[in-house]
């Protein structure tokens, strides 16, 4: 089961360079996060600081009781086992087999018997579709799977928080199509809290339960998707709908004058959204991305399923 994260009036600078400040939030136990936010907004930074990476200049992080901002070392290992990273390029040591690579954290961390780390690294290659890939080398195999022998070796030790930092990066729109089914997948699988940080605006408004957004040094949103998929804030909108029109520009700084004159031309020639009220999130509500058949639904998937049918009824992304 997935542990809740609380995050309250985290701030962080490099210098005299404040990436962001003020963050609060919640990450519900057991639920898909996903943070987005235009390049440079210091989102990599927000899961070295979650992790304990990084110390923040000011605000504490929750993790079972505890602010791991302020435990010392020892304390702070003990804490990270809760969790499992993907990293971008799926940080896998490339003279290693892929079935090595996945064993690393249970040699290093565990004094298990060789037998059961066998038992464990070919369910986890199981889970995440790499079976029979165990003597290839990280060189030998595609983007796709070596974000998924990085999942896997993620998922060995069973945490109970599984942070992705950009896991799109580098795939095509088919195989990010593939990762985003087996993140649904394995959340309904192992129940694990979940926090993404991308830039895919697809997969933003089909994977996740909670979205938030950083912009400016500062968290503009972060709740339900629903509720920021239909948000009339102009960044939001702007960013979900991936337009030029709004606050975001090419160096992220634009003149209100500016801003509102291209908000208001947009609003003139689009004068009522598809959700039906004026402002609406122009792309709607996208259906949610639900289990594979085959996974087993537990009671909250089961009660997204029911809430997706009621919704969308003719267009439930195929389960």
């Amino acid at each position: 089961m997935g542990v809740e994260i609380c995050v309250e009036g985290l701030s962080k600078s490099f210098g005299h360079q404040v990436i962001w400040q003020d963050v609060s939030l919640t990450l519900p136990a057991g639920e898909i996060s996903v943070m987005l936010g235009p390049s440079g907004t210091g989102k990599s930074v927000f899961l070295k600081t979650l992790v304990g990476l990084l110390k923040p200049d000011r605000g504490s992080v929750l993790i079972a009781g505890r602010d791991i901002t302020r435990l010392r070392e020892h304390d702070l290992y003990e804490v990270r086992k809760l969790f499992g990273v993907l990293f971008q390029d799926g940080a896998l040591f490339g003279s290693m087999s892929l079935y090595d690579n996945i064993a690393f954290p249970l040699r290093e961390h565990t004094r298990k018997p060789e037998s059961e780390i066998k038992r464990i690294v070919l369910e986890k290659m199981e889970m995440v579709g790499l079976l029979g890939a165990e003597e290839k080398l990280p060189g030998e195999i595609s983007g796709g799977m070596r974000k998924r022998a990085g999942l896997a070796r993620a998922l060995v030790l069973d945490p109970e928080i599984i942070l992705f930092d950009e896991p799109d990066s580098g795939l095509d729109p088919v195989r990010v199509a593939y990762l985003n089914q087996l993140i649904v997948d394995l959340n309904a699988q192992i129940d694990a809290t979940f926090l993404i940080v991308t830039h895919d605006i697809a997969s933003a408004r089909q994977v996740p339960d909670n979205i938030g957004l950083l912009f400016r040094r500062e968290l503009v949103m972060f709740g339900p998707r629903e509720q920021l998929l239909a948000s009339d804030e102009p960044v939001v909108r702007q960013f979900l709908n991936g337009r030029m029109q709004g606050p975001i520009g090419m160096a992220e700084e634009k003149d209100a004058a500016q801003i509102e004159q291209e908000l208001a031309e947009l609003d003139a020639g689009n004068h009522r959204g598809p959700m039906g009220g004026e402002g609406a999130s122009d792309a709607g509500v996208t259906p949610r991305l639900l289990p594979s058949d085959g996974v087993a639904r537990p009671p909250r998937w089961q009660a997204i399923a029911q809430r997706e049918t009621r919704s969308h009824p003719h267009q439930v992304a195929d389960a």
